[in-house]
């Protein structure tokens, strides 16, 4: 029997927490990474964006894909599912915090962090990520004992409520949408220390790219300040872009941050954000969607780890949701900082394809 991570955002938990609680599904990306799951083994639950374990389910099936829905109607995105059998299942305000102090103190990759670290976020970047069976053991009995004692922790309902999407019905499907507020948090930082992180983690992406034997596009305004960081050794950079579109399109895909070609079609394109209104480029991917809605691009938002819901809410912004083909939060993933430290530290990047990222990979739900 092993331990594995389910995720569940707001959203999902409170569907979860309706339904009979037999079935836990997971996106269609998920299918490599259900194969490895048997009958017996237990999925150790957790709230994202509140960042609390909520309970545990105990596999009762092989995976099987099935696309009926069930807590989404019309379209139900969780289309790889097991039966599960629900041995604890937490109400939010019992839930437990990651940084409650049994927890923090004795996972692995928690225990001896400080807890404004972002180091151990990867561990719960996607659902079906295996835990260390000394884990497990300790999360399932810390969620039992609160099962049995309840011991509540606090929660702003008012600010729970904001994590919950409002769904918007589109033609085919509906679609989850965010509304965020103006405040002083939205202000762009033009804070230089941050543009720096910004620019080191473009020679990041332009380095582990080249390494991979791609071609790499930088704006040319950006490009001496990235260099200072990453030296080119393969002549990766390109100067002109071998694309053939019209030139509304060329200058909206030159000013992308990081591009990723193979021969002339590029792979995927990154927008690294160091402002906190995380808008500008979530905007130049609308704009590219809009202009060429069937191009088959792997669009990416980089930010900071603590900026990530923010991420979130501004890639589900209604105007985004609605656009012809698809919604943006469908074609558009976050990559965190950190995730793109630990890729580059990837042995062996010169074997490996592009479609590694989508292990760092995070998406809206």
């Amino acid at each position: 029997m092993k331990y594995y991570l389910d995720l569940f955002s707001p959203e999902t938990y409170e569907a979860f927490s309706k339904s009979d609680r037999t079935i836990s599904g997971f996106r269609q990306s998920q299918e490599s990474y259900a194969k490895r799951i048997k009958i017996g083994d237990k999925l150790v639950c957790y709230m994202t964006k509140l960042s609390r374990f909520v309970g545990v389910l105990e596999v009762q099936s092989k995976y099987f894909i099935d696309d009926e829905p069930i807590f989404y109607p019309k379209q139900d995105p969780f289309t790889v599912r097991f039966k599960v059998k629900p041995l604890a299942w937490l109400p939010k305000e019992t839930a437990i915090p990651i940084k409650d102090k049994r927890i923090w103190d004795n996972l692995s990759f928690t225990k001896g962090l400080e807890h404004n670290s972002t180091h151990w976020t990867g561990k719960v970047r996607n659902s079906l990520n295996q835990l260390d069976d000394q884990d497990g053991n300790i999360l399932e009995k810390f969620i039992f004992e609160q099962l049995n004692n309840g011991e509540e922790f606090e929660i702003n309902e008012r600010e729970y409520e904001k994590l919950i999407t409002h769904k918007v019905h589109r033609l085919d499907k509906v679609v989850n949408v965010t509304v965020p507020k103006n405040n002083d948090e939205e202000v762009a930082d033009e804070n230089k220390y941050e543009q720096r992180d910004s620019i080191k983690v473009q020679a990041l992406l332009g380095n582990i790219g080249a390494q991979m034997g791609l071609k790499i596009w930088l704006p040319r305004s950006d490009r001496n300040a990235v260099l200072k960081h990453w030296k080119d050794n393969k002549n990766s950079i390109l100067n002109i872009l071998p694309l053939n579109y019209d030139e509304t399109t060329i200058k909206t895909i030159e000013q992308i941050d990081v591009l990723w070609l193979r021969g002339r079609a590029i792979v995927r394109a990154f927008e690294v954000e160091h402002t906190t209104s995380i808008y500008s480029g979530i905007l130049r991917m609308a704009d590219l969607l809009a202009l060429q809605p069937n191009m088959n691009i792997k669009l990416h938002i980089v930010a900071p780890y603590t900026r990530k819901e923010k991420v979130f809410q501004e890639i589900r912004r209604p105007v985004f949701s609605l656009l012809d083909e698809a919604p943006l939060s469908e074609r558009c993933t976050y990559l965190s900082y950190d995730s793109i430290e630990e890729l580059s530290k990837q042995k062996h990047l010169l074997h490996l394809s592009d479609s590694v990222v989508d292990e760092y990979i995070e998406e809206a739900e």
